[in-house]
């Protein structure tokens, strides 16, 4: 039987996988197996109910049964897998993926302290939502300070908080815990951002003088979890969600090698922020639908496109520009990002649907909605891109194999959660200044403290 060690399992044969925001919940291969062929599935909750530790989340009919699906932990329902109600056998064909039950957020974040606690545990991936990273992270201070924790390092995923003053909180609990820290941008690691660098600093600007101009643009229909809808829980909308790639990649690309981020210097911000798509009322009445009353873009909602211009200054007082995009409100084969790195007598460009690989799928080709070809797929047939490795060209790969042999070397990583908190305050300040209209000159004081429009509560 196929047992993936990625994932944690109960005695039950149900699995428990951490991603990007919350834990899905599926059953083993060899419970689909005893099952026989799954016939229907049944979701008993929906997204924003709060579940307890062994409730009834599920249950399963097949040739042979019915079986029951149990919560292993108390907590709130992220997401459930629609795809399930018209397409039962993929619990059968694909159970560790496509056949995943539901979502669910952890209630309390002092729940990870077992694992804090654990002896074989030396590092910690913070990738639960925004606005329960500073309770993991004072959970992990805590843990470390009173000997219970063997843990030295901490990694986050993007972004490091909701606002400069939790940002810096992190930042303080890291250090003052001993602990090294990594800041888990992918977009640094994209391996064509690694090769594309390396040939424009190594053959163009070595000869004819530094890039001067930084575009980066990332855009899709929307997230998957409802918590990125929710401006409060989040920190914001698309701006937070999304600019905080590309704001980082195109700093990424503007630094020489070998130097800091921080050899760069944040002269001024600009930032337009709109409500293109989902505040129409047929798209809101959707994610309602989807996502339960909590995501209410009729009355409460965040913006779904978001521009920014920053204004930088290198060692030798040059000028530098980031120009960036992004957007919620995109319909295209899939997540598209564009990359653009511009020189006094050169440029590079990226973009992530201009694959090798395409395939073609005509109107007789049918079959139940999935990302198999591509992040955030938005068809099933048609002419579609397909990204042989999408986790090597988004950076993933080379992302967590850097941190894990920074962790164990005792090295310092390229992105530290210092980098995470010069992000913060860069989308801070495109936020203020959406808000009141005008550039924000940097440094700027009141940024500390600054909470975006659609963050503040209600």
């Amino acid at each position: 039987m196929n047992v993936p060690e990625d994932r944690r399992y109960t005695d039950q044969h149900e699995w428990a996988l951490q991603t990007v925001g919350a834990v899905r919940i599926g059953i083993t291969d060899y419970a689909q197996d005893a099952l026989g062929d799954v016939v229907f599935v049944d979701v008993l909750v929906e997204p924003g109910d709060e579940v307890e530790a062994d409730q009834i989340i599920a249950e399963v009919e097949s040739t042979k049964s019915v079986a029951e699906i149990y919560a292993p932990f108390e907590g709130r329902v992220a997401a459930v897998n629609s795809r399930l109600a018209d397409a039962p056998e993929t619990v059968n064909t694909d159970p560790y993926d496509e056949g995943w039950f539901l979502a669910i957020e952890p209630t309390d974040p002092a729940a990870y302290e077992a694992l804090l606690e654990a002896d074989d545990v030396d590092a910690i991936w913070i990738l639960s939502p925004n606005d329960t990273r500073l309770g993991v992270m004072q959970a992990l201070h805590a843990a470390r300070k009173d000997g219970r924790s063997k843990v030295f390092a901490v990694a986050c995923e993007k972004p490091l908080a909701r606002t400069v003053a939790e940002a810096r909180e992190m930042v303080r609990l890291a250090e003052d815990a001993g602990l090294n820290h990594g800041y888990l941008e992918n977009q640094v690691f994209c391996t064509p951002v690694l090769r594309g660098k390396e040939i424009i600093w190594r053959r163009a600007a070595s000869t004819t003088g530094r890039p001067y101009l930084a575009r980066a643009a990332e855009e899709h229909s929307g997230p998957h979890e409802p918590w990125f809808w929710q401006g409060e829980r989040q920190g914001g909308g698309v701006l937070s969600d999304m600019m905080c790639h590309s704001i980082e990649v195109a700093r990424h690309l503007l630094t020489a090698p070998g130097a800091p981020r921080h050899s760069l210097r944040v002269k001024a911000v600009n930032g337009t922020v709109a409500n293109l798509k989902w505040t129409r009322p047929a798209y809101a009445d959707e994610l309602r639908s989807r996502f339960g009353a909590e995501v209410d873009y009729r009355n409460r909602p965040s913006e779904d496109f978001a521009r920014g211009t920053i204004e930088l200054e290198d060692e030798d007082g040059e000028a530098l520009i980031i120009e960036s995009t992004t957007s919620w409100a995109y319909v295209g084969a899939g997540l598209r990002i564009q990359l653009e790195l511009l020189g006094p007598e050169y440029s590079m460009e990226f973009n992530s649907l201009a694959t090798g690989l395409k395939v073609f799928m005509s109107r007789a080709v049918s079959g139940a909605e999935g990302e198999d070809l591509i992040e955030k797929q938005n068809a099933e047939q048609g002419l579609m891109p397909v990204l042989e490795d999408e986790a090597g060209v988004y950076g993933y790969t080379d992302e967590n194999r850097h941190m894990v042999e920074c962790f164990r070397k005792g090295e310092t990583p390229i992105e530290t959660f210092h980098d995470g908190l010069a992000v913060v305050e860069m989308l801070m300040g495109l936020y203020m200044s959406a808000e009141l209209g005008r550039t924000i000159r940097f440094p700027e004081p009141e940024l500390e403290d600054y909470v975006p429009v659609v963050a503040r509560p209600r």
